[in-house]
């Protein structure tokens, strides 16, 4: 069969899930009537412009992002949310495909491509991965392109989270490549919170307990994800206050399997008995009532034996008047 013999510059046809392009095909030795014979018979299939499912039944993932690469022609690279998904980032595919080609080239003057969201970038032959398929931007990359459209830093910073508490990545390789880019939105923001991220920090909230509830009214500094053992088992507290015994849980779920609960409980228990005060603090108690927080927080750690006093966040914060 024509398929099972077609081979191009870039490989198999079936190394691009069984779609191949019309350059590839007429390279191959296929006619352009034999290519309407079999789109007419149903036998191929045509996914974008010049794009073509060479096999009968539903397309996979992996074939609509090969014809997306196909119609955007030489240099195409998977990116942004869709680099994401490949990079197992994210768990859910976006609704459009995201394309990034060199700055030189603009597929869209010839149309816009259906379902796809063309990028264009002069570093895109440094960003991409060198070996895997379909062509990607390296994770490193893809976190930063995230960053640069993310709504807020929130969501910038929670990719970053995402990225590293999913061992896609680490926080020396992001810092590299956040200082090989000349232009890098929120730079200084994105440079502290990689500070923090190696710390320990591991989500949003962390994060926002950090620095809106223990910097900002300046409480003592805690260790991040401190290890515990307690006989075989070993657990991590989100921030302990060692010298005083307090351990502070950072909650983001709305809600917990029963299994989740009871160690969280078990964890608590095991804390108070071996003398630490915990303190359990969820959305609200960091966004919302972030000041009261820090009080409470700053009272646990003066009746055990700190020295300080907490400062006012900002003008009408009780926190500095405690």
């Amino acid at each position: 069969m024509w398929e099972s013999q077609t081979r191009d510059r870039r490989g198999a046809s079936s190394a691009r899930s069984g779609v191949t392009g019309r350059r590839q095909a007429m390279r191959a030795g296929l006619t352009r009537n034999m290519l309407r014979q079999r789109l007419g018979s149903g036998r191929w299939r045509r996914l974008q412009r010049g794009a073509y499912a060479t096999f009968s039944g539903p397309v996979p993932r992996h074939a609509e992002l090969w014809a997306a690469l196909l119609r955007a022609g030489p240099g195409a690279t998977l990116s942004h949310q869709t680099a994401a998904e490949l990079h197992g980032l994210t768990d859910r595919p976006a609704e459009q495909i995201h394309v990034t080609v060199p700055v030189t080239r603009n597929p869209a003057r010839c149309g816009k491509i259906p379902g796809v969201i063309v990028h264009r970038s002069s570093r895109i032959d440094l960003a991409r991965h060198p070996a895997l398929s379909p062509p990607r931007t390296r994770v490193e990359e893809t976190v930063l392109d995230l960053v640069e459209t993310a709504r807020d830093f929130d969501e910038a910073f929670a990719w970053i989270c995402r990225a590293v508490g999913r061992r896609r990545t680490t926080v020396p390789l992001l810092r590299a490549a956040v200082a090989a880019r000349k232009k890098m939105r929120w730079r200084t923001e994105i440079t502290a919170a990689l500070a923090d991220v190696a710390e320990g920090v591991h989500s949003l909230l962390e994060h926002r307990y950090v620095t809106r509830v223990e910097r900002a009214h300046g409480l003592p500094h805690a260790t991040r994800q401190a290890r515990r053992r307690h006989g075989a088992r070993t657990t991590y507290i989100d921030n302990l206050y060692d010298e005083y015994g307090v351990c502070v849980e950072v909650d983001g779920a709305t809600a917990h399997p029963a299994e989740e609960r009871w160690n969280d409980v078990r964890r608590d228990n095991t804390n108070t008995a071996r003398g630490s005060a915990t303190l359990r603090f969820g959305w609200p108690e960091i966004t919302q009532r972030r000041c009261e927080s820090a009080i409470l927080v700053s009272d646990t750690l003066r009746d055990r034996g700190w020295a300080g006093s907490p400062r006012s966040c900002s003008p009408g914060c009780p926190a500095g008047q405690s």
